[in-house]
C-alpha cells in the first residue's frame, strides 16, 4: 500500500514539475496565488514557475529514495532521501526569498 501511495506522490510531483517547467501553473504556488494583482506584477512568474519545476524534480528525486526504502526495507535509504528532501526544500525557499532573479524587470 505504501509503495503505491509513494509512487503516486512521485508521479504527481513530476507532473507538477513538467507544468511548472513550461512556465505555467503559478496559481499553484502557495503565497503567490494569494498576492494582490499589484504584488504579482512585481514578480517574474515564468522564471518563478521554471525554478519551481526544477525544485519539484529535485524533490521527486529525493522521494525515490523513500520508495527504495520501502522496496528494500531499509531505513538508511529513507534517511538519505529525507536529508536530500530537506536540503532541496530549504535551499529552494532561501533562494526564492533572497535571490533578485524573480523580481520583474518592468
Amino acid at each position: 500500500m505504501g509503495l503505491i501511495i509513494m509512487s503516486c506522490v512521485i508521479v504527481l510531483f513530476i507532473v507538477m514539475g513538467i507544468i511548472f517547467s513550461n512556465g505555467k501553473g503559478a496559481f499553484l504556488i502557495a503565497g503567490y496565488n494569494t498576492m494582490s494583482k499589484e504584488e504579482k506584477e512585481k514578480y517574474d512568474s515564468v522564471a518563478l514557475c521554471k525554478f519551481m519545476g526544477k525544485l519539484m524534480f529535485a524533490l521527486s528525486f529525493a522521494m525515490v529514495f523513500w520508495l527504495l526504502a520501502i522496496i528494500y526495507s531499509t531505513n538508511i535509504l529513507f534517511v538519505v532521501g529525507f536529508i536530500l528532501f530537506f536540503i532541496f526544500l530549504v535551499f529552494g525557499l532561501i533562494y526564492i526569498g533572497s535571490s533578485g532573479k524573480f523580481q520583474s524587470k518592468k
